[in-house]
Order: structure tokens, then sequence, then C-alpha cells
């Protein structure tokens, strides 16, 4: 695109992109949301049994970590416009197969709608990592001189679409007296689901017939072989390992932080509207980091929110009270809501010559870090502090409610709790004997629900002595877990200082384009 066709140096069509990007990304928050307050339907119609909804959600983060990376390597090759395109079709694609599972099921069962769903959502995820690998580096070509305030305005589409599908979730899901009776019906699932379609639609008539820039990269005529290199430039690794720590704090908490508070504050429908006001606070956030870069800079910015991060994650592991949980909770958000785009706009800054290569690698490696290390290490925290707790308090409770295998993260091991056992504690049965009607009605045995009934039966004269101890030892578990999970945020507060010490001895940070990454490449050291 030529200079005459720019205003200022922003593409005419600059912001129209930028809001298609953000309905992208929204799309994939309220798909996530919205799906989460589904499963009991889809468990209720189709027959499925825990195990099964879990077959269908898994992949996740570490499969959308791998697209990213896999795609930014072609993103400049094949062209923006193309691949948001295809992220419109796998998108829409995935909705029409999720509802057909109901047809699917009428005609060739459970196992017909169980390939469906899971098809639907395997589609969602490339769709979903598909446009992250695009926006991120479109955003960054279309207003170079203001990466970080609009990266960070991309990316408050994925509160947005959190706070959107969980509201929608909750007026409609229906509602149950304590008795168990039905007081209003839950609106379709299909309907819920459908919702995600609206802003899939939005960001796919945004792009119909727009030119898409190339990256800045790109335009300067930087071989694949320049952009791959800059990934093992040393600032350059610094910053993949602080955005791995990125990915573990971020996404690796938020996949248990409604679970934990709601555990702390004996409620799980006071965790999950935490978990939307804390959404709701970081899309407010994310449109005010321009303001906050330009009096300080990108780096005092993510030096901030190291901090904040360690101080709220602490704060939520001493909590006891409502008022507690949200205090740190807020804290906290202030402290996560720049990091994920604010770093992005740094590798941008600083290495121009990585295209859509360098941003693609970032934000994989976040995905990555959050699947592998984030969400397993804050889980086995959890199992290893409740389990220790358990047999200090009520060795009894522990022998009934311990795990059948001996879990291990990184050398450290543990027998946790038995999420099924617990589970089953937690709801007196109920779901135990709903699977039970469902294999009887099916007329096939399980060896998991056998074992599972046979261990009731001897547990359950016992329910009144053991369910305290394993839920106070749960919410000991959950506790503790965020409180050596804040020493994440904290070693990164630190690095951000170093970071902002070495960049005063070079004279301070400052964006760099092409030519002045080459000219800098070429100085001697």
């Amino acid at each position: 695109m030529s200079q005459a066709e720019t205003t200022n140096g922003i593409a005419p069509n600059a912001h129209r992109l930028l809001w298609a990007g953000f309905m992208a990304i929204l799309a994939a928050g309220v798909g996530f949301s919205v799906r989460s307050g589904i499963l009991k339907q889809w468990a209720d119609q189709f027959g499925f049994t825990m195990t099964e909804l879990g077959g269908i959600t898994g992949g996740g983060l570490t499969g959308f970590g791998i697209i990213i990376i896999l795609t930014s390597f072609i993103a400049d090759k094949v062209g923006y416009g193309k691949l948001m395109a295809l992220a419109f079709v796998l998108h829409f694609t995935s909705a029409v197969l999720t509802l057909a599972a109901p047809a699917a099921f009428a005609s060739g069962g459970k196992s017909a709608a169980y390939d469906c769903l899971f098809w639907g959502m395997f589609l969602f995820a490339i769709g979903n990592g598909l446009c992250e690998a695009v926006v991120n580096p479109l955003t960054a070509t279309l207003f170079p001189k203001n990466k970080t305030h609009y990266l960070n305005i991309l990316h408050a589409g994925w509160p947005a679409g959190l706070v959107l599908g969980g509201l929608a979730s909750f007026f409609m899901a229906g509602t149950v007296s304590d008795a168990g009776e039905v007081l209003t019906k839950a609106v379709d699932w299909k309907i819920q689901m459908s919702l995600f379609l609206v802003p899939v639609v939005l960001y796919g008539l945004m792009i119909l017939g727009q030119r898409f820039p190339k990256s800045e990269a790109a335009s300067a005529g930087v071989t694949f072989g320049e952009m791959f290199a800059t990934l093992f430039a040393p600032l350059m690794l610094v910053l993949l390992i602080i955005h791995a720590m990125v990915g573990y704090v971020e996404l690796g908490t938020d996949s248990w932080i409604a679970k934990i508070t709601g555990s702390i504050m004996a409620s799980p429908s006071k965790g999950l509207i935490l978990f939307v006001y804390t959404s709701t606070l970081m899309f407010v956030l994310r449109f005010m980091a321009g303001p906050i870069v330009h009096k300080t800079s990108p780096l005092g910015l993510l030096f901030a929110s190291g901090v904040l991060g360690a101080t709220g994650l602490t704060l939520l592991g001493n909590a006891a009270t409502v008022t507690a949980c949200v205090v740190a909770a807020t804290v906290y958000a202030m402290g996560k809501t720049f990091l994920w785009p604010t770093m992005l706009a740094v590798a941008s800054e600083r290495f121009p010559k990585g295209g859509a290569v360098a941003i693609g690698m970032l934000g994989g490696v976040g995905m990555l870090s959050a699947g592998l290390l984030g969400g397993p290490a804050i889980g086995f925290k959890q199992d290893y502090n409740a389990s220790s707790n358990l047999k200090a308090t009520s060795p009894e409770s522990y022998d009934r409610y311990k795990a059948g295998n001996e879990s291990s993260f990184f050398g450290i091991k543990t027998v946790g709790l038995d999420g099924s056992k617990v589970a089953v504690l937690e709801d007196n049965g109920a779901e135990l004997d709903r699977t039970g009607e469902l294999l009887a009605k099916e007329s096939r045995s399980d060896a998991n629900y056998t074992a599972l009934a046979t261990w009731w039966e001897s547990a359950k004269p016992h329910v009144a002595e053991d369910k305290k101890p394993v839920q106070d030892a749960g919410v000991y578990g959950g506790r503790m877990a965020l409180k050596y999970t804040a020493y994440v945020p904290a070693t990164m507060a630190v690095l951000y200082l170093l970071l902002i010490v070495y960049f005063q001895t070079q004279g301070g940070y400052k964006a760099l384009n092409v030519t002045e990454e080459r000219e800098m490449e070429a100085t001697p050291a």
C-alpha cells in the first residue's frame, strides 16, 4: 500500500480491519464462554458422561499454540486476507457441525452426535488459531506508530467475549430449587451456541472486499530467513522466556481461577460472577494502554503489571471472605490486563524484521506454556497441597478419597485427591446415579462407573465426617496454588526491571523500523 493511499501513515481501512480483528477475537471468547455453560444440556440430551464431554472440549490451548506458530510461518507468504477468509469458513463450518448434532443423534445415536460436536469444536479451535496468527501482525502493521495502544484494544475482544458469553449463559441457564424442582427452563443450547456467529458474521462482512497490507517486514523485502533469524537474537530469546511466563500466569491461572475463588467463597456461582467482573475490568482497562504508555513506556507498564499480578495472586491466596476475594481479584486483574498485548507490541517494535513470525512465535509460546505448564502445574499444586492438608487433618478421609495413581510434575510426586470421588461427595452421588441410569437404558456396562459406584457404597456412610475436611483441603490447595503462582509474575517484574535498566544504558527504549534494526545489526557492539 503506497504512502498516497494512507493518511498520516495509517491506511484508510485501518480501523475497519482493527475492529474486524476485534470481532474475531470476541467470537472466540463468546464461543469459549458459552460452551462451558451448555455442557450439562449436552450431557442430558445426548447421554454423555463427563469423560465424553472432556473429550469434546479437549485440545485447548496446546493445539491453539501450535496452530498460531505454524500459521505465522506462512502468514506473510499466503496473505492476511486469505487466512482471515479461511478462518471465517472454519468458524462457520464449526457452527454448522455443532448445530447438526441433534439430527445426527436422531439418525446415528450418541456416537454420531459426539462426532459432530468434537469436529465442530476442533474446527472452532483452528479458526481461532488462524485469527490470532493474523490479527496481531496485522494490527502492528496498520498502526506502526502506536502498536501498544492498538494491540491492547484488539485484545480487549477476548475479555469482552468472555463477559458476553458468561452473561448469556447466566441469564439463559435454567434455575432449580434446593429440592431439585425445575423453576425455569434453560434456553435451548442451539440458540446459546449460535450467539458466537454474530461476531463471526460481523468480522466476515468487515473483511469482505478489503485490501490487506503486507507486514512492514514483507514490504521492506525481508526474507523468511531474516524473519526466522530474529527468533535467535538474545533480546528476543529473553522476550520468549518472559512470554512463556505470561501464558503460564494469565491463561493457566484463568483455567482455574473461577473454581478456586468459588471454593473460597463457598459458591461456584460467585466464582463465576467474580470472573465476569474481572473480565469486564480487563476490557475497560485495555482501552487505556495508550495514555499510560505515553506517560511511561511499554516496559514500565509491564513492570507495574508484574508487581500488581504478584500482589493480587498473593492476596487471593490469603483471602477468606467475599470482600477480600473481590479486592484481591481486582488487583490481579489490573496486573494481568496489559501483559499479553503489550509483550506483542514490544517484540514488534524492537524486531520489525520478524514480521508475523516473531509475533506469532511469541503468541504460540505463550499458549503452549499455558497448556503444557500453567494449567497442569497449577492443578498439581492444588493436588499436592490439598492431599498434604487432608492427610494431616483427617487421615481416614484421605484414605477414602485419595487417587489410585501417583501424579508428578517435574520430578515432584504426590497422590492427590480423586476428582471423581470428590465430585460424587459434593453432589451426594447425583451425577453418578444419572450415569448409572444412562448405562442401564443403553444396556451396557462401564468399568469406571462400576468401580466408582462400588466405592461410593462404602464411602456413603462417612459423608458427614468426610465432607468438611475434604472441602477444606480443596480450598487450602487452591489458596496455596495461587500463592506459589505469584512467584511467576514477581520473577517477570524483576526481568522487566532489568530490561528497563539495560535500555537506559543504550539511550532508552524506542520503537524501531526495519531500516533502523538493520543499521543496529550492522553497527559493531
